[in-house]
């Protein structure tokens, strides 16, 4: 079993920077693949980011791609979301999932969700 918990979100103005974190219980944390994902209310939710059991290989939807970095520290069983030059669509309620790393598996464990709102 992983549990996972999100911090960091708050209120920024447009331009500005903000830090996710997702802190996880569980020894196997580090053999699992995480994901950030995205929903805002009456929308479905949106894949952003996923990185690597290693953190050898990380991919992002098209629309974060050069602002926003994914990161972990299996040490500290820990993904992170540094999101730069934010913009108000990317308001939203931010949250971490992690999956085995064998091809196709879905993901089994969400977090809570940490909300991100962006002022123009």
């Amino acid at each position: 079993q992983v549990q996972l918990v999100e911090s960091g979100g708050g209120l920024v103005q447009a331009g500005g920077s903000l830090r996710l974190s997702c802190a996880a219980s569980g020894r196997t944390f580090s053999t699992y693949t995480v994901g950030w994902f995205r929903q805002t209310p009456g929308k479905e939710r949106e894949f952003v980011a996923r990185i690597s059991w290693s953190g050898g290989n990380t991919y992002y939807t098209d629309s974060v791609k050069g602002r926003f970095t994914i990161s972990r520290d299996n040490a500290k069983n820990t993904v992170y979301l540094q999101m730069n030059s934010l913009k108000p669509e990317d308001t939203a309620v931010y949250y971490c999932a992690a999956r085995s790393s064998w091809p196709g598996a879905e993901y089994d464990y969400w977090g809570q969700g940490t909300q991100v709102t962006v002022s123009s």
